[in-house]
């Protein structure tokens, strides 16, 4: 009994120490919080930090047209001043405090950084080199290099015609436009390394730019501050042209020559119509493995399906022709003829003109 009156009387007595200690800390804490509180981003002179980017866009790998996403890669600079950093050159003996690696930055610098992350990152986002400078009023050069896919919508109705806006947007995470906000340093360039080339692409429009969005986890508010790395991409239209259009193109005019042929040979003039066709055909198979699966047409799937069409017709009008001569009719068999040959280029060439002037318009 005595034993167990001992027992009970210690554990009494460890809880209230505990729980003396503990009221104890966070009367500690309100009067001086410790120093890993004290490295978050403070406002200096009454408003955000103001961090001051630039990004020097060093290649896009590829831009991939069904998943809509694209690769880059490239270094991000960040500056701000915290006084907070200041040092005396002479006391420290160094002009500037560098910390370089993974190592150094994560686990020796003192100081608060910007946390970037890419908003519409999807599947790779990874920094192999960090660098950061502290200069003695406070000022901090965070420079990093980037290599990550991003997400962005591609709307192909024009395709191979189509060009797209793609946007890299970054923000510190977890702080709104209060606490932190980018600002695009003046004189800023992004440069693209020419010595990179990406197939079917040109790249033309680079900027780097900084607005606000709507995040919920923005703590207290809802709006952050981001920085938009934007680029207009150009689908090079030579590739598909000399793989398809032209081909195509030059096959079906050339199925017009039926309408000169002797109509007494009406299975010459199918035979080389089916051919059209089936040339038709195959290179929409060609074709089904180079566009991306997309449930709307685009101007490609409509000059596809215009040149079958036509092609199609030809067959048409042959046996048309082959029924007049049948019945003896073959005056009428040579209007039909002799009228083909002008409107089937016409209404060819007229319908390839009116479906690219309405995706251009329109789309």
């Amino acid at each position: 009994m005595r034993t167990g009156w001992v027992f009970w009387c210690l554990l009494s007595a460890a809880l209230l120490l505990t729980g003396s200690t503990a009221v104890a800390r966070q009367a500690a804490f309100k009067q001086s919080p410790p120093a890993a509180y004290l490295d978050a981003p403070m406002p200096v002179g009454g408003g955000p930090v103001v961090i001051n980017a630039r990004f020097d866009l060093h290649s896009i790998n590829q831009i991939h047209d069904e998943a809509e996403t694209f690769d880059f890669s490239g270094v991000l600079t960040l500056v701000w001043k915290d006084p907070r950093q200041a040092f005396d050159p002479a006391a420290e003996g160094v002009r500037e405090k560098v910390y370089q690696g993974a190592y150094q930055f994560n686990e020796v610098s003192p100081g608060w950084y910007p946390q970037v992350v890419l908003v519409n990152e999807t599947g790779e986002f990874t920094s192999n080199g960090v660098l950061l400078r502290v200069q003695p009023d406070g000022t901090s050069i965070l420079v990093q290099t980037i290599s990550a896919t991003a997400k962005v919508q591609l709307v192909m109705r024009r395709y191979p015609l189509d060009h797209h806006r793609l946007e890299a947007v970054f923000e510190v995470l977890g702080f709104d436009n209060t606490v932190v906000e980018f600002q695009v340093t003046p004189g800023s360039s992004v440069a693209l390394d020419t010595q990179r080339r990406i197939p079917e692409w040109s790249i033309s429009d680079i900027r780097l730019e900084s607005r606000t969005r709507t995040a919920e986890y923005a703590w207290p508010g809802k709006t952050t501050s981001t920085l938009v790395l934007s680029m207009l991409a150009s689908r090079d239209v030579f590739y598909v042209g000399r793989l398809v259009v032209l081909p195509l193109g030059i096959i079906v005019l050339l199925s017009f020559a039926v309408f000169w042929m002797d109509r007494s040979s009406v299975g010459d003039r199918i035979s080389v119509s089916f051919i059209g066709i089936l040339t038709g055909v195959a290179y929409q198979i060609v074709m089904s493995d180079h566009m991306p699966r997309i449930a709307y047409p685009t101007l490609m799937h409509s000059f596809l399906n215009v040149s079958f069409l036509t092609m199609c017709a030809t067959v048409v009008i042959n046996l048309l022709v082959a029924g007049m001569d049948k019945s003896q009719r073959f005056a009428a068999g040579d209007v039909i003829d002799r009228r083909c040959r002008v409107i089937f280029p016409a209404a060819y060439l007229g319908l390839l003109g009116l479906i690219v002037t309405i995706a251009m318009v329109f789309y």
